[in-house]
């Protein structure tokens, strides 16, 4: 059986955290932008911090698994 948690939880946080699709933090002319689509480095960087922050949680501390068959 495969485990496919992990593949799930990711994919599902990288839709969520795509930053400009959901929200924007920092925002180009507040401290959160929703909807706006569009990115700089900084908005980049802190998503990708959350994402890993998200994934790391999710994997090592809970330890989601999903058995699909």
């Amino acid at each position: 059986m495969a485990d496919w948690g992990p593949v799930l939880i990711a994919v599902v946080l990288f839709v969520l955290l795509m930053p400009g699709l959901i929200c924007q933090v920092p925002g180009n002319s507040r401290a959160v932008d929703f909807c706006n689509r569009q990115t700089s480095g900084i908005s980049i960087f802190v998503h990708t911090l959350a994402f890993f922050g998200l994934i790391i949680i999710f994997f090592i501390a809970i330890g989601v698994h999903i058995y699909i068959g």
